[in-house]
Parts: C-alpha cells; structure tokens; sequence
C-alpha cells in the first residue's frame, strides 16, 4: 500500500511540472498497464481496480495539494537540478520498458510510430512556454463549459506517456490560474474559509469533472490499441519517453549553470535513478 502511494505521488508530481510527463512516470513506475486495466474495468472488477485505484490516484492527490507550492519553489531556484532528477527517474525507467519489447523483432513497421512519437514530445517542448495571460474562470456557464474541456483535454494528455498535462495546460492559457485557484483554495481550507472555498470550488469542480471523463475517455481508447497493436504501441511509447528527457532538458532554464549546478545536478540524476529502480517493476498483486 505505502508503495503504491509513493508511487502515485511520483506520477502527480510530474504532472504539476510542466515538461514531465506524468503518463511517462506510470509507465516508469511499472503501473502504467494496470492502471488502464482498472480504470476500463472498474465496474466489473470494481473491488480490485479500487485497491489500486484508491492509494495510486490519493499519493498523486497528496503531491499535488501538498508539494505544489514546494516543487514551484525548486523549479524557480533550482531548475538545473530538479530537472536532472526527472531526467533520473526517467532514464532509471528505461529497463523495465525495454523488456514489454525483448524478443521481437525490430521492423520498419515499429520504427515509424517510435520516430513519429519521438518527434511529438520533441516538438511540443520546442513550442516554448506559454502562459499567457490569466485565463477568465469567472462563475458563469460558459466558463464552467470552457474548464470542463480544459480538464479533459489535459486529463487525456496526462495519461498518455511522453506528453505533459501540466504543459498542455500551459498552452491553453490555464496553468497559472489552475495551480494558484488550487493553492488559494488549500489556503482557505486551512482557515474554514467556507466562502472562499465556494469560490475556487466553482473552479475546481467542473476542471475535475472534466478530468475524469478525460481519463476515462482515453484509457479506453489506449485499451483498444494495445489489443490491436501491442508491440507498435510500446515502440510509440518507448519514443515518447527517450525523447522526454531532451524534452526536459530544452525546457531547463539554464540561466545559473555553473561547476556546482552541474555536480549537484548529476547527483540529483543518480538519486531519481536510483528511485526509479526501486519503484519501478510490475505493481504487487
């Protein structure tokens, strides 16, 4: 159980960074293909998928309420090396993806997706962050109707590997406005603000709404291209994730690059390995 929470707060964390891929982090975590299986068949398999469900979707509950404000803090003061660590847990992944692929053979076929993929994550991050300015999330129908579709469309990108949630977001104008409306609405909670709460809730609910149908949505729709095209999918997957450390990588502000960044920056690499090679592996029964 602790495990599995620990596991889910790797993957919500990546997915409040923009960049990092939170999808990338289920796979690395060797929870990627359980997870759609209990998310497809959640009301046949209800009380198992939930004893998945429940620890992995609360540990990433946990890292996005709770080290929202910390990991906003590392990215502003320490990009180089909070980045690199990514870049760790990413790379300590590598070896239990490599073995969905092992004894088949390599052929143009599986080739084109994982150069197709690769390219994808490559251009998304070449895009540059966007911003923009604070997106409108006033009280109103159409609102709660444009944040419905924000959250599914950032759910979908937040469960398909390679491909960054939190980054989509970025490009739709609402990642600011999502993270601070988040971080207000804890703030309130901790005073009972039950105005206050109201307000960010008028927000959050039609956003989470959305993320969920997302989720759902397009787990069901990963199902389908597993049984069909198993290998060509993984191949896919496998360029989505080679190419998210170079993602990562052009999207570091370098700015402070210096002999101690770099050391400190390769030490924080090893430690995301290192972590990796521990969370990683086939979830436990």
């Amino acid at each position: 159980m602790l495990k599995k929470i620990l596991q889910g707060m790797v993957v919500g964390i990546a997915n409040i960074i923009p960049g990092v891929s939170g999808g990338t982090m289920m796979v690395a975590m060797g929870l990627y293909d359980s997870l759609i299986h209990a998310i497809t068949h959640l009301k046949r398999e209800f009380k198992k998928s939930m004893q998945l469900l429940i620890p992995i979707f609360a540990g990433a509950g946990i890292a996005i309420i709770v080290l929202a404000r910390v990991f906003e803090f590392l990215l502003e003061t320490y990009p180089i090396q909070t980045n690199l660590a990514f870049c760790g847990l990413i790379a300590g992944s590598l070896p239990f993806i490599f073995k969905k692929v092992k004894g088949h053979t390599v052929t143009i076929g599986k080739i084109i997706p994982f150069l197709i993929f690769f390219a994808i994550v490559i251009a998304m991050a070449l895009m540059g962050e966007t911003g923009g300015a604070a997106a409108d999330v006033s009280f109103n129908l159409v609102n709660v109707i444009k944040l419905f579709f924000v959250g599914l469309i950032a759910a979908a990108t937040m469960v398909i590997p390679g491909v960054s949630g939190s980054m989509m977001l970025m490009l739709l104008g609402y990642y600011d406005t999502i993270l601070k409306t988040i971080n207000r609405f804890m703030e309130a909670l901790a005073k009972f603000d039950i105005p206050a709460m109201a307000g960010e809730l008028g927000v959050l609910i039609p956003f989470g709404i959305g993320v969920l149908v997302g989720i759902g949505v397009i787990a069901k729709i990963i199902e389908f291209i597993f049984m069909k095209a198993e290998i060509h999918a993984y191949y896919a997957i496998i360029g989505l994730i080679l190419a998210s450390p170079i993602a990562i990588l052009i999207k570091t502000d370098w700015a402070d690059l210096s002999v101690i960044s770099i050391v400190t920056g390769i030490i924080t690499f090893v430690i995301g390995w290192f972590v990796a090679s521990k969370l990683g592996g086939e979830p436990e029964e």
